[in-house]
């Protein structure tokens, strides 16, 4: 598996993430369409912040099941945490947030979160 680096813009916010990406959702939710995040969701132990949990801010709407983190400084959304319908544990990265993943060379997956 490939070790993806990935930041906000200010690059405060620093986290490496361990997989390989070939898909992306696109969700129309009221957030999602509203940050232009583009998603894919991995078991929270492929993912590794390397910078301050102090740095972030978070915030939670809807069913409050989802912590969405974002930059305090610059404002971009990486990544977000929250739990599978299994119970385990997951992180949704922004791969837009990781310069090496080729946008234009992924299956992208409409996600109507709009209407759940």
């Amino acid at each position: 598996m490939t070790i993806h680096q990935g930041s906000c813009h200010c690059g405060k916010i620093a986290f490496e993430v361990e997989g390989d990406f070939s898909e992306g959702l696109d969700c129309n939710c009221s957030l999602c369409r509203r940050r232009g995040g583009l998603l894919s969701f991995i078991s929270r132990d492929a993912f590794r912040l390397n910078s301050s949990r102090d740095d972030l801010s978070m915030y939670q709407f809807n069913h409050h099941v989802l912590n969405h983190y974002f930059c305090s400084t610059c404002g971009i959304a990486p990544f977000s945490e929250g739990k599978n319908r299994d119970g385990s544990e997951m992180t949704a990265v922004n791969l837009r947030c990781m310069p090496d993943i080729d946008l234009d060379a992924l299956k992208i997956t409409k996600w109507d979160g709009a209407s759940k």
